[in-house]
């Protein structure tokens, strides 16, 4: 048999194997990526043209050598309902960091990515949003070096991007800090917040299973396991948790908006939106608070039963926590992102309003009908991901996945791991 058939029938066979071992989520989300590969392919090669012509004017036209260089940090937000995530990817352009890289090479306040010492506080997910990504970076100044800390005197960072960012994605603020410092690696901890519907859910139930979230745990029974990339460390600390209204005003009802904040120092792939997933099942009466416990119990449970997390949309990377770090605001650009924020909830509040008179009519006739003075459904039972069982099967007795060092020994056997030891401050969520 010809050595090349021969080897593609063996990559074929393992591909196979992997593939068996999947989830239904995994499956589902391997054939999203490959139809979308196959239809942005063409447009990659085509823009690869433009994307290095864009590269060599910025390196040949424009002098660096005449300017300094500062390391500095920068603070951005970010609604990412339409994008694939933060981090740069081959297979589409779509991304936070591929838009935010365009501009600082279009504004010339860098060369190219990999001269700029470019660090990154965490890396959200495809429809994950963000109020306070970190990034730290070398930049063009405009001061000589022992006039580094004037701000006032130095390029207007903030302003400059902006004009060039889409308005869904805006440099807030910007501050001097070490050569040496890291956006990643010097955060001292990172807050998310997820909103959603109280509905029908036991938000007091919900609170009381958060409060067991608290502290150091080993959470591979609530992320999902990216042993694949070397990940084989999963124990986190939980500082900070907290569920309230939005609007503590407001009179409380189904439709009123809820929000949880988790804080910690780093976070696992999907931990947030599987602690959610869960959470929301025990709101809905489905489970009690003490599958918390049982999950935690990785001795006893090892293998991590299957369900569904929480969807990505609500969920922000809120907070971002560094010590010595004095943000610069200009005025003029801080009011031009509140002024383009503004019409993002402009146009949001009239949707929901709209949508909000139809849902009153609605249910007045649909309660005149049934003759029931409330909807029983769940709200926001959208926001958990899969499909809905007629019949629910409690969580510790659903089918489980591969165990830690299943997949550790499968991944090794392929030479596929670097292991990485101790905590991960990349986050993903």
């Amino acid at each position: 048999m010809d050595p090349k058939v021969r080897l593609r029938k063996q990559n074929h066979s393992l591909d196979t194997q992997e593939l068996e071992k999947c989830t239904k989520e995994e499956l589902i989300e391997r054939i999203k990526t490959l139809s979308a590969h196959n239809t942005q392919l063409k447009n990659i090669i085509a823009k690869t043209g433009d994307k290095k012509q864009v590269e060599y004017v910025n390196s040949k036209s424009f002098d660096f050598s005449k300017y300094n260089l500062r390391h500095i940090a920068l603070k951005i937000l970010y609604l990412g309902w339409d994008y694939k995530g933060y981090v740069t990817q081959e297979d589409t352009m779509n991304t936070i960091e591929h838009h935010l890289f365009e501009a600082l090479l279009r504004t010339k306040l860098i060369k190219d990515r990999s001269s700029s010492n470019y660090h990154r506080c965490g890396r959200t997910d495809k429809g994950v949003s963000s109020f306070a990504q970190t990034i730290s970076i070398d930049v063009r100044s405009n001061l000589p070096k022992e006039e580094g800390n004037d701000a006032e005197k130095e390029i207007n960072y903030c302003k400059i991007l902006n004009k060039v960012l889409p308005d869904n994605i805006q440099c807030v603020a910007w501050s001097p800090v070490d050569q040496c410092f890291s956006a990643r690696f010097d955060c001292k901890a990172r807050m998310y917040k997820y909103f959603f519907p109280k509905g029908n859910l036991n938000i007091e139930k919900m609170a009381l299973a958060s409060n067991k979230l608290l502290g150091t745990h080993d959470f591979r029974n609530l992320c999902k396991m990216d042993v694949g990339n070397g990940v084989v460390e999963f124990v986190r600390n939980v500082s900070y948790v907290d569920i309230r209204p939005v609007n503590a005003t407001d009179t409380i009802d189904g439709y009123s908006m809820y929000v949880i904040s988790i804080r910690g120092k780093a976070f696992l792939w999907h931990q947030v939106r599987c602690i959610l997933g869960i959470l929301f099942l025990i709101g809905q009466d489905k489970e009690q608070p003490s599958v918390i416990d049982e999950l935690f119990d990785v001795e006893t449970n090892p293998r991590k039963p299957e369900y569904s997390m929480a969807s990505e949309i609500p969920l922000n990377l809120f907070c971002c926590e560094y010590e010595n770090i004095k943000w610069n605001y200009n005025e003029e650009s801080l009011s031009q992102v509140i002024e383009k924020l503004n019409a993002v909830w402009s146009y949001s509040a009239a949707k929901e309003s709209m949508v909000k008179e139809m849902l009153k009519i609605l249910n007045e006739e649909y309660h005149q009908l049934k003759q029931v003075k409330q909807n029983d459904k769940y709200l926001g039972e959208c926001l958990l991901q899969g499909t809905k069982s007629r019949t629910y099967i409690p969580i510790m007795k659903r089918k489980t996945c591969d165990s830690l060092d299943d997949k550790i020994k499968h991944f090794t056997k392929r030479n596929r791991i670097q292991v990485l030891k101790g905590e991960s401050d990349n986050s993903k969520t």
